[in-house]
This record gives C-alpha cells, sequence and structure tokens, in this order.
C-alpha cells in the first residue's frame, strides 16, 4: 500500500525545497538501466500516421462545448488508423450526446510526451478560450525516470493556468507500467510502485488546484487475463482500440460531471463515496482503477490551505456474478463504429 505522507512529500516538494526527491535508490539505476534496455528490443515497433480528428463532433442546439487533450501517446490515440478509435474522438461523442450539443475538438497531445511537455501544449491553446481540458499523462515521467516532484510541478502549474483561464479540467493519471508484459521483473514491480506513487502525487496537485481526476492504474489488468492479447496494441505497450475505448469510458463520467452535466455516480455500477482528507484519497485512488477525486471543501476549522482539503473520491466497485454477461456484451461493441455525427475534421 502505498503512504499518503510519502504523495503528499512528493506533491509539496518544490514549494518545501525537496525537489531532489526520487522514486527509485541509486542502487537499482544500473540494473534498470539493463532491463529497460532488454524492454525495448523486446517491444515491437509500430509506424503510425496520426489521424485528423480535430473538428466538431456530435449536434444539438448551442455553441459548441470547446474541449482540449494534451498530454501523451495516449491522449493522442497512438497505434490506432481510425480517428473515432481514438480517446479523443470517443470522448467528444460521449460528451456531445451528454450536452445535447456538438463538441469542438482540439488534440494538442504528443507522443512520448512528459509532465514538462504540457508547457508548450498549453501555448497552443492559450489564445483560443476552453470550456473543458482532458490530460493524459505520466507514463514517460516514470520510463524517463523524471524526478517525480518535477513531474508534479509542471503538472500543477499546467492545471492552474487553466483553471485561471476558466476551463474544467480532467487528468487521467499515470498508468500502472507493471502491467506491460514485455517489461521483466523485478523492473516491473518497480514501475507499478512507482507509476502509482507518482499517479498518488498527481492526484494531491489536481485537486489543489480546482482540477479532478481519474486512476488509470491497472484499469486492463482484469481484461488481460481474459484477452490477453487485445488490450494491446502491436508493440504490445499502447493500448489497442479495446483499449483506448475502455480508458475513455471510464474518463468521460467525468468529464461530463466537471461540467455539471452529470451527476458523478453516472456511468457506475457500484458507486462507493467517501470525503477525505485529500492526500489519503489520492492514494486510495492509486489502489483501485477508474477511481475518481474531485475537491470537496475545507477541514472544518481549517484555513483552507492544500493540508485542509479535503476531497471527494468515488470509487468503482467490483462487478457482480449478474454483470458478466452485460459485461461481455459490453466488451463485444467496444470496437463497433459509434454514431457519432462527426462534421468538419480539419486535422
Amino acid at each position: 500500500m502505498l503512504r499518503a505522507t510519502r504523495a503528499r512529500r512528493i506533491a509539496t516538494a518544490t514549494a518545501f525545497g525537496g525537489g531532489g526527491l526520487t522514486l527509485l535508490g541509486a542502487s537499482t539505476v544500473a540494473l534498470l538501466y539493463l532491463q529497460t534496455r532488454i524492454a525495448a528490443r523486446t517491444i515491437g515497433l509500430t509506424t503510425w500516421k496520426r489521424p485528423r480528428v480535430n473538428g466538431v463532433y456530435g449536434s444539438g442546439e448551442g455553441a459548441p462545448v470547446r474541449l482540449v487533450m494534451m498530454g501523451d501517446s495516449t491522449a493522442a490515440g497512438f497505434a490506432v488508423s481510425d480517428p473515432l478509435q481514438t480517446p479523443a474522438c470517443l470522448i467528444a461523442s460521449g460528451l456531445s450526446a451528454a450536452a445535447d450539443r456538438p463538441v469542438r475538438l482540439r488534440d494538442v497531445a504528443r507522443v512520448g510526451a512528459t509532465s514538462g511537455d504540457l508547457h508548450a501544449q498549453l501555448d497552443k491553446v492559450r489564445e483560443r478560450p476552453v470550456d473543458v481540458a482532458v490530460v493524459f499523462i505520466g507514463a514517460n515521467d516514470v520510463i524517463r525516470r523524471v524526478r517525480p516532484a518535477d513531474s508534479v510541478q509542471h503538472l500543477r502549474e499546467v492545471v492552474r493556468a487553466l483553471s485561471l483561464a476558466g476551463a474544467a479540467v480532467v487528468v487521467a493519471t499515470c498508468p500502472d507500467l507493471g502491467t506491460v508484459q514485455p517489461i521483466p521483473q523485478p523492473l516491473r514491480s518497480i514501475a507499478r510502485r512507482a507509476s502509482r506513487q507518482l499517479a498518488a502525487a498527481q492526484t494531491i496537485a489536481v485537486v489543489e488546484e480546482g482540477g479532478r481526476t481519474v486512476a488509470l492504474s491497472d484499469l486492463f489488468a482484469d481484461d488481460l487475463e481474459l484477452r490477453p492479447d487485445e488490450m494491446f496494441g502491436p508493440d504490445r505497450f499502447h493500448p489497442s482500440a479495446r483499449g483506448y475505448a475502455q480508458a475513455a469510458t471510464a474518463v468521460l463520467p467525468s468529464v461530463c460531471a466537471a461540467l455539471g452535466l452529470l451527476p458523478d455516480s453516472i456511468g457506475w455500477r457500484h458507486p462507493d463515496e467517501d470525503v477525505l482528507p485529500v492526500d489519503r484519497a489520492a492514494v486510495e485512488a492509486a489502489e483501485q482503477a477508474g477511481s475518481t477525486v474531485s475537491p470537496a471543501g475545507v477541514v472544518e476549522g481549517g484555513r483552507g490551505g492544500p493540508r485542509g482539503l479535503l476531497a471527494r473520491l468515488l470509487r468503482r466497485g467490483p462487478e457482480s456474478a449478474s454483470d458478466e454477461a452485460d459485461s461481455e456484451t459490453d466488451s463485444d461493441s467496444v470496437n463497433a463504429t459509434p454514431d457519432t455525427g462527426v462534421r468538419n475534421p480539419t486535422g
């Protein structure tokens, strides 16, 4: 189990002069270097031409909802050729249905991006008003051994800028790299710990800046046992179309809730909600895929600083046996082409 104090230290390291914090000890660096080289040779290579996704999705009355996607290869939909299979298009289409309005999508994500690259992506959208920003980030920070304090501080600054500009912000936190099969042990266990620790620290920073998070964690774990060849793409590292659909499904309810379109509990089979100190909520969310964390006020008698912030944790409970048939039906329909009402994709 992660420790809330550790996540809190990472999330506040820059502010308190602890920017030298690292997730991995120096004694592991040589081993990790060798094993990373092995993993890199094992993971296949995939040539990819990015599909055009920018444009207007859905239909309805009123001005389009302005959605921007930011982050890394997951936000870009790496390895799929059909734009409708990218998380950006799936979220835009679902958001349009919930809002009964068209959605104008702009995707500025970049393959290989770390949290430090979010500043350049933010510069691309500063001059255009944004209603909601969705960010997928963190995996490359772990892979490239970016200092977690630096990683979290970059994310904090970008979330703060977006929030001050009037945008709702939803961050899909670092996924569990321990689920990537080509990564050998003990690197896989270390990657899992580092991923979840970073995800918890990301959550603290995002919620403190007024955003909300969705924990990707080991989102594909159950499906990997049943369908090990279907959740990852040809390179065995990035998600497949089915995997992207599952990620978009986890994030979409929080996007709608952030805009006041739906209650937080919509789309959850067995919602279980707690109001906790933000660091505790962050750690618990990092341990359970699909959990969401959003601001919930200030501790009674507190002065409102970061350490007095409460967060609303909404966990997704386990599916019951009676849900299996529905789950199977949902899985079979993931790759079907949705009726998105796409208009004027511009690339």
